[in-house]
């Protein structure tokens, strides 16, 4: 059997867009491997979001050209932001080697590509095992279009991702998404529940919802209806569906209505992602983000009134153009007072053709940028393990998701990593956890009284 490989980098959108293509692929008869040199067909599924991981995709172009010009039968695909909604004329000349070019989520141009360089008898095999997969999926709860992001070969995850919202169309003077993504696009709320209701019945049982802004959610649409609050209460009623979470949200579009739909429905978890990106309101008005740092902490405190248990976490870019000593104090102060979760920090990097790259200087140097980045890591470590630390002796339900070096691995309802041993067959259950052990970025502990609360995943449906 042939087989495929897919390198993936970047934001959750890229991941769920590789399993989509993983799941294109074998419905054409590959199967997935973890050797490039074995594969018949390699995907580079790229970033541009920042310049590092540019850079990787880059590297890993090159690497591939000796590997694609040794063997014409062999398939190399390009896809992501890298590539953006339609490849330049400049892309498509510096890599030769590349025989397909594919816009982000989208898998079309590759499976046309494999079909024209398939045999009468490979479509005819390809078809066949088509109507077995329909044939399994047969069944008005399951529609067939409901597994377009799950791979069907190899283990079921029990976490997966779900794209309700393509694209962005709100433009921060720093990012490249618009550009590379497209304006947004929402997908039919119908089409979101028929998938999910697939992941589910191949043995999923936490969905994440993802928009670049997903608050979003509806907003193409006519009356901007169904909304976030509509999609989610629909995938709430899924049966077999213990968790729901959706990401990211974006501080002026998040309102009472969807904070008091997480403290109202259970299945959705306490665990809220909203980036301030600066902490300073001339940045914050540079980046074009549409609130000040008083608006971000009214809606901290807001958050956390509605919902008590929740978890906040945060998005920050230190060495903004023009970002002062004091300027950057003022994000270090704001994340001091509010001591949230979890924060994901980003040095600058400017990206062609956006509005920060093409009407602001790049004035802060990168040592200045790495010295805020380090201050901030450091005062994130330290938050972050005081927070952890009150859970210490306390019993959290955890979602097992995998082993990992010899100990099972899962997320609590706020999304903390908590690691324990057990010796029993774990993967895709509720266990109660009593934690005996905190860090910064991590808990560990036991099975409380080794009672699990264990519900079995059916077996998936898996399909080779």
């Amino acid at each position: 059997m042939k087989k495929y490989h897919i390198w993936t980098i970047g934001c959750q959108m890229n991941v769920a867009d590789s399993t989509h293509v993983g799941a294109e692929l074998e419905k054409l008869g590959y199967e997935p491997t973890g050797t490039i040199d074995e594969a018949d067909v390699v995907v580079l599924n790229t970033c541009v979001v920042r310049q590092s991981a540019e850079n990787k995709a880059l590297g890993k172009l090159g690497s591939l050209k000796p590997w694609r010009l040794q063997n014409p039968d062999r398939t190399l695909a390009l896809m992501g932001c890298m590539v953006g909604v339609r490849p330049s004329p400049k892309l498509l000349n510096a890599f030769p080697w590349v025989d397909v070019f594919m816009a982000p989520s989208e898998a079309r141009p590759l499976v046309e590509h494999i079909r024209n360089r398939m045999t009468a008898e490979e479509l005819r095999q390809a078809e066949a095992r088509q109507l077995v997969f329909r044939h399994q999926l047969q069944d008005e709860a399951y529609p067939i279009a409901s597994l377009k992001h799950l791979s069907l070969a190899g283990e079921t995850p029990v976490a997966a991702y779900v794209p309700v919202v393509y694209g962005c169309s709100h433009a921060c003077t720093y990012c490249i998404i618009p550009f590379r993504r497209g304006i947004e696009r929402s997908r039919p709320l119908q089409e979101i529940a028929d998938e999910t209701r697939g992941l589910v019945a191949q043995g999923v049982r936490e969905i994440t919802l993802l928009g670049q802004i997903v608050d979003r959610y509806g907003y193409d649409f006519e009356g901007g209806r169904p909304n976030l609050v509509d999609l989610l209460e629909a995938v709430h009623e899924i049966e077999g569906l213990w968790r729901i979470r959706f990401l990211t949200s974006h501080p002026s579009y998040m309102n009472d209505a969807l904070l008091e739909a997480v403290a109202r429905l259970p299945k959705l978890m306490p665990h809220i992602e909203v980036p301030i990106q600066a902490g300073d309101d001339e940045v914050l008005a540079r980046m074009k983000r549409g609130y000040t740092a008083e608006d971000y902490r009214r809606l901290v405190a807001r958050i956390r009134e509605i919902i008590p248990d929740v978890a906040i976490h945060t998005d920050i870019i230190v060495g903004f153009p023009g970002e002062t000593d004091a300027q950057f104090q003022q994000t270090y102060d704001i994340l001091e007072d509010l001591r949230l979760e979890k924060a994901h920090l980003a040095r600058y990097s400017p990206r062609p053709g956006t509005v920060s790259a093409r009407r602001m200087e790049d004035d802060v140097p990168d040592a200045e940028k790495r010295r805020r980045h380090q201050l901030l890591e450091a005062q994130h470590e330290r938050i972050s393990a005081e927070l952890n630390r009150r859970w210490l002796n306390e019993t959290v339900e955890v979602l097992v998701e995998d082993m990992h070096k010899g100990k099972w691995r899962g997320r609590t309802p706020q999304n903390r990593l908590v690691f324990f041993e057990d010796d029993r067959n774990l993967r895709g259950r509720l266990v109660d956890v009593t934690i005996t052990w905190t860090g910064p970025w991590s808990m560990q502990g036991v099975a409380a009284d080794r009672l699990a609360v264990a519900r079995d995943i059916p077996t998936g449906l898996i399909v080779h």
